[in-house]
């Protein structure tokens, strides 16, 4: 397959990559700041608790620290989606990342491949010259490498 197709299929599937990372952050930053709502509502449910503790009945003692409890119970569901959303967003990139480390690897074998045929050509013509195909071939190898002339 030639370098440009390579590079082709690859960027056709990261396209989408952008995207999906982008709603993924906004995914998070939004439990982000529906924990710290509930934080808030939880400081104000204590400040409540703690300051008429001794006129409270023993029912709306409970009620606080149930409805505390519940908004704690909340921010884990919270936190616990996060890490959730956070190991796919991590798998969705190491996805692609091996996934080009595997096309990375068939292009370089492939240039090889085509490079011993070159060379293979190269010592069989009667002139004993470089063939043009061969030249252009380690050309395009050393510029995909990264090692330009």
């Amino acid at each position: 397959m030639a370098a440009g197709m390579y590079l082709e299929h690859y960027l056709d599937s990261i396209e989408n990559l952008p995207f999906e990372l982008q709603r993924n952050f906004n995914l998070m930053r939004d439990l982000d700041q529906r924990t710290e709502d509930l934080k808030g509502q939880i400081d104000s449910l204590a400040k409540e608790y703690t300051s008429n503790a001794r006129t409270l009945s023993s029912d709306q003692k409970l009620s606080l620290l149930r409805q505390i409890q519940q908004s704690y119970s909340k921010c884990k569901e919270f936190g616990d989606d996060k890490v959730q959303l956070a190991m796919q967003t991590y798998e969705m990139v190491d996805k692609h990342i091996r996934r080009l480390d595997t096309d990375l690897a068939r292009f370089e074998a492939d240039l090889k491949e085509k490079q011993i045929e070159s060379t293979d050509y190269d010592s069989t013509s009667s002139k004993g010259k470089k063939g043009v195909y061969g030249n252009r071939l380690r050309t395009v190898g050393r510029e995909a490498a990264g090692n330009f002339p």
